[in-house]
Order: structure tokens, then sequence, then C-alpha cells
């Protein structure tokens, strides 16, 4: 069944923008976690806010099943999610909210799981909507769900590169190493970087992000990137508190030239096309 849809969803791309180069000109960036509670979101919501800064031209889709919280982290109230565009119930552009910083969220992303199950012409639709959506910005930011499910999944598997986000609690750590081993048993040579968040200083991110590349090396014969640390900032707790990104309401905290120093480091590789489109990969995703 699975077969079926994947060379259905591929058809429907080709015929939507016939045109079109089979992917669009956005990375996309997959920001996740083994487990809740590592501030992840708030990674994403701060590196996009830091990104649009920074001039680039940013989306976010909240794919959080069940703890979406981006609107809520950027003090926004949605009019739309992408669960009713895809259901032809509102357009794009109604989900598109602009958020502090000058970076686009659209929340309810987890709805692209029911595009498995629209006729053929609305398949269509969607994907040339969100062909357009790759062609017009810099980065398409994913915020997972944390775990290994097949709703993450989607995600992870079709993303051009994934940014694992994990604290230096022991479980966060064997979490976050499971979900990367899953993800390397789904697709090879997936571009893997690892970000210590809350760590106390550089010498224990630093540990922290040792011993997951070596297992990671010598178990799944993966390389991982180090994407750097976000030192553990009690302005975090404040800006979330006042429901905006902590890159804004403390651009010189600790935490705030973290979440700089890797929004650089993103940023120099920003500017280069993605290697393939989304929604190609979550066809091929699909085709099992």
């Amino acid at each position: 069944m699975y077969h079926d849809q994947a060379t259905e969803l591929r058809a429907m791309m080709m015929q939507a923008n016939p045109e079109a180069k089979p992917g669009g000109s956005a990375r996309v960036l997959a920001v996740t976690s083994g487990k809740g509670g590592v501030g992840k979101s708030n990674v994403a919501v701060n590196l996009a806010a830091r990104l649009a800064r920074m001039g680039r031209s940013v989306v976010v889709l909240d794919a959080d099943l069940g703890l979406a919280n981006a609107d809520v982290l950027c003090n926004v109230t949605p009019r739309a999610t992408l669960a009713h565009v895809i259901a032809g119930r509102r357009q794009l552009e109604e989900a598109m909210i602009e958020a502090p910083g000058g970076f686009t969220l659209i929340p309810g992303a987890t709805g692209l799981a029911q595009m498995a199950n629209l006729s053929e012409f609305e398949r269509a639709r969607v994907v040339s909507l969100f062909r357009q959506l790759e062609e017009a910005h810099d980065l398409l930011l994913i915020d997972t769900g944390a775990g290994i499910g097949p709703n993450v999944m989607s995600f992870l598997v079709a993303a051009n590169e994934l940014l694992v986000v994990t604290t230096p609690e022991p479980t966060s750590v064997t979490d976050a190493y499971a979900l990367i081993k899953a993800v390397s048993r789904q697709r090879e040579n997936v571009p893997i970087s690892l970000l210590v968040n809350m760590a106390r200083d550089r010498d224990e991110a630093k540990r922290v992000f040792d011993r997951v590349s070596a297992v990671s090396r010598r178990f799944l014969g993966l390389a991982l990137s180090d994407a750097g640390y976000v030192l553990h900032d009690a302005r975090v707790g404040t800006s979330v508190r006042r429901r905006c990104p902590f890159v804004l309401d403390a651009p010189d905290s600790p935490a705030s030239l973290c979440i700089k120093q890797l929004a650089h480091k993103l940023d120099r590789h920003a500017a280069e096309p993605g290697s393939g489109g989304f929604f190609r990969k979550v066809a091929s995703w699909l085709a099992g």
C-alpha cells in the first residue's frame, strides 16, 4: 500500500509543476530529540529568530505531535494550522504567522501525515503549495516531536539534515543515541549534528558529544557533527515565562551567545540548495 501511495505522490508532484527541478532551494533541517524536556522547541524557535535577524528567510514547521508549543513560546495565536490547509479548509497563507524576530511559523505540521489519505487532486494541490514554499525560503526548520514514533520518523527521513538536541543527563544522552540509531537504520549517510543543551560549561558539553560520537562511529559507522552547546542560563526560563525568544529578550545572555554561534555555523551552509525536495523525500519514505 505504501508503495502505491508513494508512486502516486511522486506523479502528483511532477504534475503539479512539471517544469520544476526535483528539489526545492530550501534546506530542510529537522530539530529533534530522543526524549522530551530537553529544550528542543526553545532551541528551534531561538535558532530561527537568530537566523532571521541575520537576513535568512526561515520557516518553522511545528510538528511536535500533542505538545506543539512554538506558538506559545512566540506569544502568537494561530488562525489556522497546516492540518486545515491540507484538508482544504484554509489557504497556506492563513497558517503562516510572522513570529518575533522575523521568521515565519506554521503550526500543526503533523497534519502532513494526512497526505497519504488524500485524493489525487488534493495531493497535487498540497504538493504544489509546498513546492512554492520550499522555493521561496532559505531554510525550513522542522520542530519534530520527541522519540522515534512513526510521525517523528516521517520527518526525520525526509529532512536534508538533523539537529539532535540532548542535555547532559544520562537518560537524555541514551535516548539521543537511540534516536540516532533508529534514523541510521532508515537512511544511510544522513548528516546528523548533536547539540548539548543546558550544559554547565564547554567541557561538560564536549564530554557528552565525545561519548555519543564514539559509540555512533563504533556501532553505527556514523560520524556525527558537533553543533556545539547552549549553556544553562536562568534567563532562558525568564524569557519562556515572558513568552519571548530569549535571543530577543536577553540577547547578551550566555544562552543567546551560544545560539548565535550555532546560527553562524549553520549560516555558512545556508545558501546551499537542498539536495532534494522535502516532499520527494516523504514519498521515498512512504515507499518503504
